[in-house]
Order: structure tokens, then C-alpha cells, then sequence
């Protein structure tokens, strides 16, 4: 048996999985569909997959653990708190400027701008109530923030996912709620490779090439768009200069010794590429995108770290020092 992955789910493959039926899982993306102009039904759908399916010529995704799928519901919930504080916030500064009211003081969301917000009064009754609402919104997206990081870092201490957290944490830019979410969404890493894990997150090169001729665009955006975006935020974060402050060395200290001295490897490897791409003036966002790839492979290295056969990660190529 076989069906598109989607909206539905997992349960469905695990039942009939338990019940000794094989069921494939197909990725709608990589199905060879013929075109067929505007004419798509449920029964062509089902007849193609059935051809394929008889053929083995079906992509299967990886079917998720229960624990694994749990774990991405509450990740996936906390960024989407996120996306929604940060447009609740917008709303009630686009509300502010409309009437005048531009804070000067400094960085935004801090004990100092709370305290500009509650010296601001309205006259008209309308605009009262859309800022005192609006302001409520951002106060209660703010304590479910709060809450839901305290339930992840909870459920990362105890979950089978603690000890790839551990190591992801010792790199830059990796803290708990991150690492957690790359555990969870990536699942096994031992599919991997170092070079095929930027593959895997849509990290590498577009290619458009003929004959002689190889012409290369940009990323090909594909896999796990949760996790890019993750890595791509963390690879940011390798530009400064760096320095293994408080922080870093407490999440290293509760670390092996092991994946301690791959961290500080690739940590020191990071940023000298930061400041490779610096020196030779490349665009801000073909070098993110080369920290991002090389980041990918790194926290599979570490990922992997427990497997006795799993070669260290070491990129090629002319900037292969620490």
C-alpha cells in the first residue's frame, strides 16, 4: 500500500506497518507525474501510485516515531508562537506610529520600552481599546514564549533525543530550544553523510547544465525548511569574533571530551570562513549560505559522534585549517 505524504499524517503507515502490511509513505515531491492538462482526480492519483508502488519507483520519506512526531509538535509550536509575537508586535508599532508615538530609546521589548508604553494614553475611545488589546496580545504571546521553552528544555533533559542536544550545543549559535528542534526534526542522522546532510536541507546549488556546459543557481531550497531555517539563524551567529564565554562553557562543560574538542574545532573553523568571505568582499548571503552548508555537516559530525565508524567531518577545499 502506499499514499502521499501530507495533511494525514503517520498513523495510518504504523498501523498497517504493526499489522505486517508494507506501506510506503511517498513524497509528493519527487513523484514522476506526466502531464495531463487541468484534468486531476482521486482515482488517477491512486491508479499512479499503484504503478509506481508495483514498479518500486515511489520516494519514501521516513516514517517518524511517536516520540519523535510529539517532540515536532511542540517545536513547531513554539516557532509558530514566534511568527505570531513577532506580527503582534509589528501591529501594535504600526498602530503607534500612526499616532505619532516613535520610541527613541534604544532596543524595542526591553524594561525600558514597557515603560514608554505605559506613559502612552489615547483620547478617543476606539484607538484606546485596539492599543490596550493589542498590547495584551503581545504580553500573553510573550508568557506562552516563556512556557513552552521551559516545556522543551523539560522534555529535552529526559527525552531519547538528550544526548545529540548535548553535543549540538557545544557549537556556536546552538543553545537548547535549537539543538532540540534540529534532533527532532532531522531524527536519525545516520542517513546521512557530512556532504549529503546540506543536500538533505536544500543547502545546495541549483544546476542547470548541458553538454559542456554546467551552469549553477541558487540553493535548491528543498528537505526540511524548519531546520534551514534554523541552521541559517546559527550561522550567523559564527561572524564574531570568537570566544567561548559563560554560557558556551557551561553547555560544553556537561558535554564528552570528545564532542568538546570537535565543537571547538568547528567553531574555529566557522568563523575563519566568516573571515575568509569578509576579506575577499563575497555577498552577505552567498557566504551564510556556505557557513550554513558547512554548519550542516559539522552537527552531523557531532550528531553522530556515538557511532564507532563514523569518520570525523573535515571539509575540503583550500580553507581546511582551524
Amino acid at each position: 500500500m502506499a499514499y502521499e505524504a501530507g495533511p494525514t499524517g503517520f498513523d495510518l503507515a504504523r498501523v498497517l506497518t504493526g499489522a505486517g502490511i508494507r506501506c510506503v509513505v511517498a513524497a509528493p515531491s519527487k513523484i514522476n507525474r506526466a502531464p495531463r492538462g487541468r484534468v486531476k482526480t482521486d482515482a488517477r492519483d491512486a491508479r499512479l501510485l499503484a504503478r509506481l508502488l508495483r514498479v518500486d519507483d515511489l520516494a519514501p520519506v521516513v516514517v517518524p516515531t511517536l516520540e519523535q512526531e510529539s517532540a515536532r509538535d511542540l517545536v513547531r509550536l513554539r516557532f509558530d508562537n514566534r511568527a505570531e509575537l513577532m506580527s503582534a508586535r509589528h501591529r501594535l508599532g504600526k498602530l503607534l506610529l500612526r499616532h505619532g508615538h516613535i520610541y527613541s530609546g534604544g532596543r524595542a521589548w526591553t524594561g525600558t520600552h514597557e515603560t514608554w508604553l505605559n506613559q502612552i494614553t489615547f483620547t478617543e475611545r476606539g484607538t484606546r481599546i485596539a492599543f490596550a488589546e493589542s498590547r495584551e496580545l503581545v504580553t500573553h504571546l510573550q508568557a506562552r514564549r516563556d512556557r513552552l521553552d521551559a516545556q522543551i528544555a523539560d522534555l529535552a533533559a529526559v527525552s531519547s533525543f538528550a544526548p545529540v542536544v548535548t553535543r549540538l550545543c557545544c557549537l556556536r549559535g546552538i543553545a537548547t530550544l535549537t539543538g532540540f528542534a534540529l534532533a527532532v526534526q532531522i531524527g536519525d542522522w545516520h542517513r546521512f553523510t557530512g556532504s549529503s546532510i546540506g543536500a538533505f536541507l536544500g543547502l545546495t546549488p541549483s544546476e542547470h547544465s548541458s553538454g559542456g556546459s554546467r551552469r549553477l543557481g541558487s540553493i535548491t531550497k528543498a528537505g526540511n525548511t524548519h531546520a534551514r531555517r534554523l541552521l541559517i539563524e546559527s550561522a550567523w551567529l559564527h561572524k564574531p569574533r570568537y570566544v567561548v564565554g559563560k554560557v558556551l562553557q557551561e553547555r560544553m562543560d556537561v558535554a564528552p571530551p570528545a564532542a568538546r574538542e570537535r565543537a571547538d574545532l568547528a567553531n574555529r573553523r566557522l568563523h575563519h570562513r566568516w573571515v575568509k568571505f569578509d576579506a575577499r568582499g563575497k555577498k552577505h548571503t552567498v557566504a551564510t549560505t556556505a557557513v550554513t552548508r558547512e554548519l550542516a555537516g559539522w552537527c552531523w559530525s557531532l550528531a553522530t559522534l556515538d557511532t564507532p565508524d563514523t569518520h570525523d567531518y573535515r571539509p575540503t577545499g583550500p580553507d581546511n585549517q582551524a
